[in-house]
């Protein structure tokens, strides 16, 4: 006996829509017919393969959710060692550091665990916490002030839990810490060298008098950019610091005149929060045109989609070369000095 005829392609995008608008509709109905259709899509492969795509559209539909109605508020993403004790200098460096970025309007994500994990989430308090918990047969037990807390996420998956991560934030505060730290660390930086993660800044915060991340910088120096393995202006994605002090105000100051930026077909379109002078956009053109590839960085409003965003906000606009992220962050640099 064969089953119930097969829908052509247009035949399937129509029920999809009528699936779609029968549940209520959606905004973004082109979206999730586009959505829709490659889940079904999927139907020819092997179970495990199925599985690994429901429990990733699981995570990341319920962690969005989660995030939703805190979107108007920046956040600081703090990492380091789950084996920190309490007693440590970079334990209480962390608390002070997550005390100091709450009270300059920021909230914090850790990954929920102990250590410089839980120093943070102590710092910051648990009304201003996010625990990102990934699920180990060992040292990732949520701690106990973000643990059963609204704000607290599951994985499975570290690729999902990193994406969340990065998504979320708007810095990274790295303390010392292992391989897991080191493996967010160069993941953060990677994403900002080649523009696949919004230009953010990224803090190496020791206790004071520390040389773990200086040891660490010394290295990046001497062997990477020596060896031209990295440019000289990546350096200027990050920072390090054994100073809280500095630490928060290398965050704070980096959204002072900055506020965000997109592209629009293929120009990059800068938000600022105060109008640009013409003395300041002058200094711009002289001392970055090495970063444009035809024209000028000019001054603008709002242009073509971008103007649903943020209308209000004055705009820059460059063709940038999409290359040179250390040079575009020391343009930001210049920029909120204004």
């Amino acid at each position: 006996m064969s089953g119930p005829p097969l829908l052509t392609p247009p035949q399937l995008r129509m029920e999809i829509r009528r699936l779609i608008a029968a549940a209520g509709g959606s905004a973004e109905a082109e979206l999730l017919e586009g959505l829709m259709e490659a889940v079904l899509r999927c139907r020819h492969l092997e179970r495990g393969d199925l599985k690994i795509l429901h429990r990733t559209v699981r995570e990341l539909r319920y962690a969005f959710r989660v995030f939703e109605r805190y979107r108007g508020v920046r956040k600081v993403t703090v990492f380091g060692s789950a084996r920190t004790q309490p007693t440590a200098p970079t334990y209480r460096a962390a608390c002070a550091f997550a005390r100091r970025i709450v009270e300059a309007g920021f909230m914090v994500i850790t990954g929920a665990g102990d250590g410089i994990m839980k120093a943070a989430q102590e710092g910051a308090g648990r009304e201003h916490s996010f625990g990102l918990n990934i699920l180990l047969p060992f040292e990732q037990e949520p701690n106990e002030i973000i643990v059963n807390d609204a704000k607290l996420i599951y994985f499975k998956y570290f690729f999902t839990r990193k994406l969340i991560f990065v998504k979320e934030t708007h810095a990274f505060a790295l303390f010392p810490g292992g391989f897991g730290t080191h493996d967010e660390a160069y993941e953060a930086l990677t994403l900002l060298q080649t523009g696949k993660s919004p230009m953010m800044p990224v803090v190496f915060l020791d206790a004071p008098g520390g040389t773990f991340w200086r040891d660490w910088y010394a290295f990046i120096e001497n062997h990477m950019v020596a060896q031209g393995l990295i440019s000289p202006a990546d350096l200027h994605l990050f920072k390090v610091t054994d100073d809280v002090d500095e630490a928060v105000a290398e965050i704070t100051s980096f959204y002072r005149n900055y506020h965000s930026a997109r592209y629009v077909d293929g120009e990059l379109v800068i938000r600022v929060q105060h109008p640009i002078s013409d003395a300041l956009l002058a200094r711009l053109n002289r001392d970055f045109r090495d970063i444009l590839t035809q024209g000028e960085i000019t001054a603008s409003g709002p242009i073509g989609d971008d103007a649903e965003e943020v209308p209000e906000l004055p705009r820059l606009r460059l063709w940038f070369d999409r290359a040179s992220y250390g040079r575009l962050r020391q343009m930001i640099d210049v920029i909120n000095q204004y």
